[in-house]
């Protein structure tokens, strides 16, 4: 991972914060810029959902391929009313979780998956990715690095 500042940089950032990981299902909170309170969040599929919703309102990233169901037809979306930002990046950026802050930048949506960088704000490390399961497999690395190192300063004390 690289290092970054912290900022989110993006109109469809997201901030989320991990407080709990059993067996590989997280636990948390998602927020983005477009609603006050932050997202209850049980599990990857969550996130993913709730961030789709989102670029989609948004038109932004722009969809590469449409979304098609299981007889193969595409379906396309229709146009939202624009979304009105209500917080601002620097309150997003106060928003923590008890295992980790993860910002989310996707940057394109390409061959059904996407594309873009996620910021480990505790390491202040920053990776892009190609694919939301390398999202997922990065997150879920940091998480449990911070486990295997939190367990190691407990047994010094």
């Amino acid at each position: 991972m690289e290092e970054n500042g912290r900022y989110i940089g993006t109109p469809n950032g997201m901030v989320l914060c991990v407080d709990k990981n059993s067996d590989g299902i997280i636990e948390g909170f998602l927020y983005h810029g477009y609603h006050k309170e932050g997202f209850p969040v049980k599990g990857y599929e969550q996130i993913i959902r709730i961030a789709e919703r989102l670029f989609n309102a948004l038109e932004f990233p722009f969809m590469g391929t449409g979304d098609r169901d299981i007889y193969g037809r595409t379906h396309s979306r229709q146009k939202k009313e624009r979304m009105a930002r209500v917080l601002e990046d620097e309150k997003l950026l106060e928003k923590h979780g008890d295992m980790g802050t993860f910002v989310i930048r996707v940057q394109h949506r390409q061959h059904s998956s996407w594309q873009g960088r996620v910021t480990y704000l505790e390491e202040n490390k920053s990776v892009y990715f190609r694919s939301v399961l390398e999202l997922i497999k990065i997150i879920d690395g940091a998480l449990d690095e911070a486990e295997r190192t939190a367990g190691t300063e407990d047994s010094k004390e």
